[in-house]
């Protein structure tokens, strides 16, 4: 897994690791990579402690390939067994956690690696890196499943009740100035470790 982006020294208040979990209960087991306060509220960049993992469904004729990403609970719980299985012939035991599909166990060195256009919260397309892990096939449609190359980071406010709520895409574009002012620091500490 590649190394956090940021120091993992924070608020010693703030414990080293949480669990999010979404309405549906499930769970997201995460590191604390740094915290901040602002305007009263302590702001935390979490990274999922399993890998986080994406399905693709693969619909291809002769001329080019369509994928379609496996996002709604129903298309996941169709093929959720299917995935478990295949996944588990690589020592790796797929989770349906909370806000994203998980992976525990060691990862296989990268063999083949693909860039994804990946729309976002703001409408815009981005370029995503993407480990191969395996494919298998559910009524005869073909399935790959990936996982992020850079890490996942999530944003959450700490609830005066302690309690951990993940931020909207608004909440984080207006944290903005102080992620910068994070990495900043971070690309100077680096800087006088060299």
């Amino acid at each position: 897994m590649p190394s956090p982006p940021f120091p993992s020294d924070h608020d010693p208040s703030i414990p080293d690791s949480v669990t999010l979990l979404d309405e549906a209960g499930r769970s997201l087991e995460c590191s604390v990579e740094q915290s901040f306060k602002d305007s009263g509220n302590t702001y935390l960049i979490l990274l999922p402690v399993d890998s986080p993992v994406t399905i693709i469904a693969w619909d291809s004729d002769d001329d080019e390939a369509d994928a379609a990403w496996v996002e709604e609970d129903e298309e996941i719980e169709q093929v959720f067994a299917d995935a478990k299985a295949v996944l588990s012939e690589q020592n790796l035991t797929l989770n349906y956690a909370a806000y994203t599909l998980t992976v525990s166990g060691e990862l296989p060195e990268v063999v083949e690696e693909l860039t994804l256009e990946v729309p976002t919260d703001n409408g815009q397309v981005e370029s995503e890196h993407f480990q191969v892990l395996t494919h298998f096939y559910h009524n005869d449609q073909k399935y790959e499943i990936y996982t992020p190359l850079d890490p996942l980071l999530l944003f959450a406010r700490r609830a005066p009740n302690r309690q951990i709520e993940l931020l909207s895409f608004e909440e984080v574009q207006d944290l903005q100035p102080h992620l910068r002012e994070l990495l900043i620091q971070e690309m100077e500490r680096e800087e006088e470790e060299e």
